[in-house]
């Protein structure tokens, strides 16, 4: 996803069915936004982050990471938002 202006595509698969939890952070370590939260079966999956935060108001350009918990698995992705 990367770069990418003003919406991006992450996909992941899951071979197990398993409690995913995905959120995008800035680079302080806050967390800007939860996209996925929940038990979701195996198969491949993707969502769309529009570059918005908790609050539904537009973040500024910068590089971003995406951390995704499924299970004992724990992935973390940097991405970078041109504007």
């Amino acid at each position: 996803p990367n770069p990418f202006n003003p919406v991006t595509r992450i996909e992941y698969g899951l071979p197990v069915t398993s409690q995913v939890k995905l959120s995008i952070y800035d680079l302080l370590g806050r967390e800007v936004i939860t996209l996925v939260d929940g038990i979701q079966e195996a198969g491949y999956r993707s969502i769309t982050w529009y570059g918005m935060n908790h609050a539904g108001s537009g973040v500024g350009a910068g590089m971003y990471f995406y951390v995704i918990q499924a299970g004992d698995f724990r992935q973390v992705k940097k991405m970078v938002l041109l504007k």
